[in-house]
């Protein structure tokens, strides 16, 4: 089973990205697996900032359950994976049925990080875009789509977002096959091919 890892910060486009890739193979046979569903389901107090949970540290992801489920995948089997609701900030007592799949199409802001989960990996790409387009993309999406103000988008920015970026997250493009920045359409494409030559 191929495996690739996409990551990048928080507003870089991961998952538009991941899924015009997957939309350009267009077959059954690719699975597309969000970190974002593996968000733990109480965050780890040692990590508060100002009374309030750090989702931008790599401690807040439940990595055995990833790690399990990602051998799993790479094995050509199904797994059972969480669900993680943004708005009530908790995970779902749902799962979600994926796999079995011959590709496998992983994005999250950590996706390079863990050691084990990068043997895995067949291809590693880091999303490069600059930090005013991704606090802007993560300002629209987080009004819109999580019901979030303004003044908690902005405090969260500037209390966790940018630091933990900095300090944990942009060290791990050393790790990256390929560097992408905010124009994906042609990257997207040579992704596609790749995957598409491996199903064949």
């Amino acid at each position: 089973m191929f495996l690739i890892g996409i990551a990048g910060g928080s507003g870089s486009g991961k998952t538009t990205f991941a899924q015009k890739v997957v939309n350009l193979v267009a077959s059954g046979e690719v699975l597309h697996l969000h970190q974002d569903s593996y968000y733990l389901p109480t965050q780890p107090q040692e990590h508060f900032v100002k009374g309030k949970a750090n989702f931008d540290h790599p401690d807040s992801f439940d990595w055995p359950l990833l790690r399990t489920q990602l051998r799993a995948i790479k094995k050509g089997q199904a797994i059972d994976s969480p669900m993680y609701d943004f708005i009530t900030e908790t995970r779902l007592g749902t799962i979600q049925t994926s796999g079995p799949a011959r590709v496998c199409v992983f994005d999250g802001i950590y996706a390079l990080w863990d050691d084990e989960i990068k043997s895995m990996m067949d291809l590693k790409i880091f999303l490069h875009v600059d930090a005013d387009i991704r606090f802007i993309r993560r300002l629209h999406r987080d009004v819109k789509e999580r019901g979030r103000t303004l003044d908690s988008i902005i405090g969260q920015y500037y209390d966790t977002v940018r630091p933990m970026h900095r300090q944990y997250l942009e060290p791990t493009s050393q790790f990256a096959d390929i560097m992408i920045g905010e124009e994906t359409d042609i990257p997207a494409e040579v992704v596609a091919s790749k995957i598409k030559a491996v199903l064949a």
